[in-house]
């Protein structure tokens, strides 16, 4: 593959780094006094009590409902571990994983709001394209720690 300054696997860690940076970026500007006191988790039950899908509900209720701040801190701490980990490229196979999770999760969430979708799809795409690339072959820990 011929490309313009970077080589093709420069080019897919850039996009790693970038998809990093977003998920850093959704970590850094949540309030975490309003999250953590249950804003976040609150939102995200009045969409699943009124979802569709009573799958969804249903297991709303019975994963995360019981345990509000455990599952703010799992959301939040998640993307700071994603952003963190795909910056630096460690473990990049796993927060690639770990992030089309997140996104499909909240996809799933939000399937009656199409409108809400774009940034997670797009997020969902560079993951993938990401995943499947093997992006942590350039500027990673990965390929200096000789994993994957």
């Amino acid at each position: 593959m011929q490309t313009m300054w970077l080589s093709g696997a420069e080019w897919v860690a850039v996009l790693r780094i970038g998809l990093g940076l977003w998920w850093l970026e959704s970590w850094r500007h949540k309030d975490k006094k309003e999250w953590f006191g249950g804003g976040g988790i609150g939102w995200a039950a009045s969409i699943a009590e009124k979802h569709r899908w009573s799958a969804v509900r249903s297991g709303f209720d019975v994963v995360v409902r019981p345990r509000p701040l455990v599952m703010a801190y799992v959301v939040a701490y998640a993307e700071l571990a994603l952003g963190l980990g795909l910056i630096v490229g460690f473990l990049t196979p796993i927060a690639l994983v770990g992030g089309l999770v997140l996104n499909l999760i909240y996809f799933v969430l939000m399937i009656h709001d199409w409108g809400e979708q774009g940034q997670n799809l797009m997020m969902a795409l560079i993951s993938l394209i990401a995943l499947v690339t093997m992006s942590w072959q350039s500027w990673s820990l990965d390929a200096a720690l000789g994993l994957f």
